[in-house]
């Protein structure tokens, strides 16, 4: 089965249809949205109609829970004076754009997807969550110590835990050590469509490969598969100048930063 998970859209238009192009080419039997379809950019609504119309299962990221709820907060870490500037004009603009409609299908996403596999004489689960399963916007990025992120997967029983919200893919294999065997767990930054933050400008996504021989026993029997694909960036970033949204936002869709 090859599984198509897709994050961080932020309201960029150009990159998920961009996305949508590369998908159709690749065929996956299963499409799911980690979240964040809001924020950053002009097109919330088209974003969000894309998604709903072809009927993507689809978890709720931390901008889309606030703007759901039409909250001036939307659950992110900003680090600096103007970059909580620069989000609190984000936010507003984003409020200011997202139809009733629209804003009632966000409020509604559920927050976490499961999905268990029966493939082999264990079970398979696979975790789907914007933040963390902890908290909608917990940052897990590549650094985490290892016990701290096997701890967050144990007590949610994921053995396959895939997230966003940071925007810097990465896939990380945790080794249990049992007393008759080892059990492999996978971490999975499944990285952005419209807002990349790890320095390549072109959207991301990860198609996940699990088939019958895919276990928790066996390390490389869970097989992922990091895909980028180019867009009309310059179409993006100016659509962000023309608009009440601070030039900053063009830059980094610019740098992916």
């Amino acid at each position: 089965m090859k599984i198509a998970l897709f994050s961080d859209i932020h309201a960029n238009l150009p990159a998920l249809e961009a996305f949508f192009a590369d998908l159709d080419t690749k065929k996956p039997d299963a499409v799911y949205c980690l979240g964040d379809l809001v924020g950053y950019n002009i097109w919330p609504n088209e974003v969000i109609n894309a998604i709903r119309q072809r009927g993507i299962p689809t978890i709720a990221g931390n901008y889309d829970f606030g703007i759901g709820r039409t909250s001036d907060d939307c659950g992110c870490a900003y680090k600096t004076d103007d970059e909580k500037a620069n989000g609190a004009v984000s936010i507003s603009f984003t409020n200011q754009l997202v139809k009733d409609d629209e804003r009632k299908y966000l409020r509604s996403l559920p927050a976490h997807i499961k999905v268990e596999f029966q493939l082999n004489s264990d079970k398979l689960n696979l975790l789907l969550v914007h933040g963390s399963p902890r908290k909608i916007n917990e940052y897990l990025f590549e650094d985490r110590e290892e016990k701290s992120l096997l701890r967050i997967m144990q007590d949610a029983d994921a053995d396959i835990m895939c997230f966003g919200h940071t925007h810097k893919p990465y896939h990380r294999v945790l080794e249990i050590d049992e007393s008759n065997h080892n059990r492999y767990r996978h971490a999975i930054n499944i990285g952005s469509v419209g807002k990349p933050k790890d320095g390549d400008q072109r959207g991301g996504y990860v198609l996940l490969h699990i088939d019958e021989t895919s276990s928790i026993l066996q390390k490389d029997s869970i097989k992922v598969e990091f895909v980028r694909f180019t867009y009309h960036v310059e179409k993006a970033a100016k659509a962000v100048e023309d608009s009440l949204l601070p030039n900053a936002y063009a830059e980094s869709l610019r740098k992916g930063v």
